[in-house]
């Protein structure tokens, strides 16, 4: 008498069935998208958008993900090092999308080393190489996480804003303060110091003013306006004690035109600097960088504190802004006497013929970044705004090849120095976005890449700015619910002192 077949056994061999019918569908989906030797090899590299051919990248970014822009009927693409495991994609509409696990190894496999790109494409029946695109996977890791703001191009409609932070290891962003939740006021000017996630800054503007000080786990609302300042602190820079900050005080117009180059233009009419010691809520200045002839903005400390950087120039009225030009100088400052010494120019705008801004020093002192164009400040308004890059040892002012024919402005280093994150518009010539460059031990920065997405086609939709990209090693332990108490909590009233 025949015995009934258990259930688990029938599940077994449905499993089993299954299994080989799905390993003969792969194979047979494998044999008809793979070319094997069956192609023409076509001599130049396709065309990929974002441009990732060429670049070096970190060896623990995001996935490159990017759409092959050729015409065609399918896409192969082969990730592999020069000798290793291959990653296969295939693709019917030519967007590449990487698995972030494989992508991951591959990295590692690669760390130091090229990563080669191989792209086919099939055309009526026939498969079609290109030659392959080439990156270098770099030693040196860059720093986790980007911060940056997030807001609406057009000027009339900035109450929807928000600063995110980005992991630039996977694709997560999270918001850190959202304006939605702080009656839609403007917030900005967010600042770390020394690339740390646990000493940071940023304003709160209109109905909610102050500026947001977390540092030693505690948050505070500070009022920096006094009866002897001009106005409260707007460009901050944090002194490696990571205690005092410098900030400009400003009077900043803004002007708009009909012109596709030049739509916006912000004016500095009146500008001061002040150090704010965040340990005893007191407020001094110095009568050298204090003049009332001279505007004087955009603060940034050596990485050792004993020199504050800023760029001044002298004060015309705002209707002769297209004169104004501002050069790059220094003055000293003592650490433990907290007194100012000597104003030295580093930077002589009358020499160059251009006006600096932005000035940003390298975490071992060796180098300065900062960005000129051909009049007044605010360089990501003006189209022929460029990065220059000057050895501090030899003072040799040179220009790097990471500009484009579009403004390059707001920009940040890591806390090895070895990676620059910088604002660009060369995208098409309207939306700010973050790139990034490798700068090597010889000083070189080399070709930028841009901010990977998910969705490779994301930078054709995403119709936001991103502003101030500043890179952090580790997240902010601060979301929109916390700061939103905070930004309705009373302000401590910061109090003014002369610095004798």
């Amino acid at each position: 008498m025949n015995q009934p077949i258990p259930l688990t056994k029938i599940l077994t061999l449905n499993s089993l069935l299954i299994n080989i019918c799905l390993s003969i569908l792969t194979g047979m989906l494998l044999s008809c998208s793979d070319p094997g030797a069956g192609y023409t090899q076509i001599d130049r590299e396709p065309l990929i958008s974002p441009d990732y051919s060429g670049i070096t990248i970190p060896p623990n970014i995001a996935p490159l993900n990017f759409t092959i822009n050729e015409k065609a009927d399918d896409y192969l693409v082969k990730l592999h090092p020069s000798e290793g495991d291959i990653i296969n994609i295939s693709s019917a509409n030519g967007n590449i999308n990487i698995s972030s696990g494989k992508w991951k190894k591959l990295l590692g496999q690669c760390k130091g080393k090229e990563l080669f790109i191989e792209v086919f494409i099939k055309k009526e029946g026939h498969w079609i190489k290109f030659q392959p695109v080439i990156n270098h996977v770099a030693v040196d890791p860059i720093d986790s996480y980007l911060v940056y703001r997030l807001f609406d191009q057009g000027f009339l409609v900035w109450n929807k804003m928000g600063i995110y932070q980005r992991c630039l290891e996977n694709f997560k962003e999270t918001p850190i303060m959202l304006n939605s939740m702080s009656d839609h006021n403007c917030m900005n000017c967010h600042s770390f110091c020394k690339n740390s996630s646990n000493t940071m800054l940023f304003h709160m503007r209109g109905n909610l003013p102050g500026t947001i000080i977390y540092r030693n786990g505690v948050i505070t609302r500070v009022n920096t306006k006094t009866s002897q300042t001009i106005s409260p602190g707007v460009y901050p820079s944090w002194h490696p004690d990571g205690r005092h900050v410098a900030f400009s005080l400003n009077h900043i117009s803004n002007a708009f035109y009909a012109m596709p180059d030049h739509r916006r233009e912000a004016i500095d009419s009146l500008s001061d600097l002040i150090i704010y010691d965040t340990e005893t809520n007191k407020i001094s200045n110095c009568a050298a960088i204090a003049s009332k002839d001279r505007l004087e903005t955009f603060p940034t400390w050596s990485p050792d504190g004993r020199y504050l950087y800023f760029i001044s120039a002298i004060a015309l009225h705002p209707d002769r802004y297209r004169e104004i030009r501002y050069d790059l100088l220094r003055i000293a400052y003592d650490t433990g006497t907290s007194q100012f010494g000597t104003v030295d120019t580093v930077v002589s705008s009358s020499r160059t013929g251009l006006s600096v801004s932005f000035p940003r020093i390298s975490p071992d002192g060796k180098y300065l970044l900062f960005c000129m164009t051909e009049y007044g400040n605010f360089t990501i308004w003006h189209k022929d705004s460029d990065l220059y890059l000057m050895d501090l040892n030899t003072n040799e002012i040179t220009k790097p090849d990471i500009n484009s024919n579009q403004a390059e402005s707001y920009h940040t280093w890591s806390s090895t120095g070895r990676w620059i994150v910088f604002s660009s518009k060369r995208i098409d010539g309207l939306f700010t976005r973050p790139y990034f460059a490798y700068f090597d031990p010889d000083g070189k920065a080399h070709k930028p890449f841009l901010l990977p997405q998910k969705d490779p086609r994301f930078y054709n939709t995403f119709l936001k700015t991103y502003n101030v990209p500043e890179l952090i090693t580790s997240t902010v332990g601060l979301n929109p619910r916390i700061l939103s108490e905070v930004a309705r909590s009373v302000a401590v009233n910061a109090s003014f002192e002369n610095n004798k």
